[in-house]
């Protein structure tokens, strides 16, 4: 049968959104990878399907899926689409989007945005993982120009590398390598930082599983918590994405709050030749 979409983003960060709650849907990797076709599908940097949540307090489950058809344990401007779509259902500004890493709370601000409380960040080498045991505040791990990594668990891992300059690096060549090293059991997404000054960092990323994005939330978090952990920043900054700007803040007690924008850019239906895609 066809199926209803949306496609949303989150400062260009981009999601196929599909509700399974009371009508079950079930996609082989070679359907996703179809669907994120952008040619031949619709495109994303996630598929993100809705379920009925499993969690006492939990308002609804969100199942992430990367083009390739792996899955990703976390993603904040997800979340944001997400809590913005079902809080509208639901009639409320607050409510708690479940993941396979956990219950986040979110919450619809007055001005539109969507703050995501993301949970504590991980700084444990066997939270990130790594592995082997390994000082998370300085990974041995370097490519071309980057050395010196920050890892960083959100729900998924991290590794932030700073530098003089964000544009400048060939982040299309050395993401894919980083990514893939053998310190990285689950792989890893890659951040490059500038920080600009105490409250705002200049940030570009490589997701595992999808490429280079406009924009990741988890990894605002991450840059945000390896930058306040090296000294560089306060606890809590704006980054700036290439697709916009996220406030994060690390509290003390450990957990990050991300607040950023959300958009709906189109409806439409996926054909059940597409969904079909046998594995």
């Amino acid at each position: 049968m066809a199926r209803h979409f949306l496609k949303m983003h989150g400062l260009g960060n981009d999601f196929v959104v599909l509700d399974a709650r009371t009508e079950p849907l079930d996609l082989s990797d070679a359907a996703v990878r179809a669907i994120a076709d952008r040619r031949r599908g619709v495109g994303f940097d996630q598929l993100v399907v809705l379920r009925a949540p499993m969690s006492p307090g939990a308002d609804v489950f969100m199942r992430i899926l990367n083009p390739d058809g792996s899955e990703a344990g976390a993603c904040g401007n997800a979340t944001r689409c997400v809590a913005y779509l079902v809080a509208g259902g639901l009639g409320r500004a607050e409510l708690t989007v479940e993941t396979v890493s956990g219950l986040l709370p979110s919450r619809v601000n007055g001005d539109g945005t969507v703050t995501v409380d993301m949970g504590p960040a991980r700084l444990d080498w066997r939270e990130i993982p790594l592995a082997r045991e390994t000082d998370t505040l300085h990974l041995p791990l370097s490519a071309g120009p980057l050395s010196d990594a920050c890892a960083v668990s959100m729900g998924n891992p991290h590794a932030v590398f700073f530098v003089p300059d964000a544009e400048a690096v060939d982040l299309a060549a050395l993401g894919p390598v980083l990514e893939t090293d053998p310190i990285f059991p689950d792989r890893c997404n890659i951040e490059i930082a500038t920080v600009l000054s105490p409250t705002r960092i200049r940030m570009r990323v490589w997701e595992r599983g999808a490429g280079i994005t406009m924009a990741c939330g988890s990894g605002a978090c991450a840059t945000l918590v390896a930058a306040h952990r090296r000294g560089l920043t306060e606890r809590h900054a704006a980054v700036v994405l290439d697709g916009g700007a996220l406030r994060i803040e690390w509290r003390e007690d450990g957990n990050v709050l991300m607040t950023g924008p959300v958009a709906t850019s189109y409806s439409g239906t996926l054909s059940p030749e597409l969904l079909g895609v046998p594995a």
